[in-house]
């Protein structure tokens, strides 16, 4: 059987260029966190302005807020990885999530007195 039988579909070379985006999911650490925006650790850098969906487990509430990264830099440098420090801006948060960013907040403000 060959390559082509085995699509479900016909495929249409593309003359010239169609960009696109692929999702994909990294840990992260959070080194910081407000109610506007985080401050996170990754082995990748993001792109400058690029919109990222953010799974967080906030407490007893998990929420996923879209976030705009608003600069990218390394942060350290290992014998075998590259650590990048990236500031991210929250981008219209839902009620969920401002509530629980809230609280979280709090709560960890609460626990430093």
């Amino acid at each position: 059987m060959s390559r082509d039988e085995r699509r479900d579909g016909d495929r249409m070379p593309i003359l010239g260029e169609l960009i696109g985006g692929v999702m994909v999911f990294q840990a992260m650490t959070v080194t910081e966190i407000g109610l506007g925006g985080m401050q996170i650790e990754t082995y990748s850098a993001l792109q400058l302005d690029s919109l990222h969906d953010f799974r967080l487990p906030l407490d007893d509430r998990p929420v996923i807020v879209k976030g705009r990264v608003v600069h990218c830099r390394i942060s350290d440098v290992d014998t075998d990885r590259v650590v990048y420090r990236t500031g991210i801006e929250f981008l219209e948060p839902s009620e969920h999530a401002r509530k629980a960013l809230s609280a979280y907040v709090k709560r960890m403000k609460e626990a430093r007195v």
